[in-house]
């Protein structure tokens, strides 16, 4: 097809030339834009995919830090409960 379009263009001299090349230019420029335009769609879409696994890590590192907080409380509190074998200063000999 370009080269159909080349010899139509040829035929009005320089001008067609010009006139051919400035078409082929808007030809490969709308393929370009074409291509930015999908490439920024792309990376608009992973930004979003982004912010929301940033928002699943937060949220699971809060989940966490709020477990072992429960745990810590959970282990003091166990340590606080008398046994029969314990001398009361933290050393547990056991119920025998």
């Amino acid at each position: 097809m370009e080269a159909e379009l080349m010899a139509a263009f040829a035929q009005f001299g320089v001008a067609g030339l010009i006139g051919w090349m400035w078409l082929s230019e808007r030809r490969s420029n709308a393929g370009r834009e074409r291509q930015i335009d999908e490439t920024h769609r792309r990376l608009m879409d992973q930004e979003q995919d982004r912010a929301a696994l940033f928002g699943v890590v937060r949220d699971s590192a809060r989940a966490m830090a709020s477990i072992e907080s429960g745990q810590r409380a959970l282990v003091a509190a166990v340590e606080r409960l008398p046994c029969g074998g314990c001398s009361g200063e933290g050393s547990c000999r056991g119920a025998a």
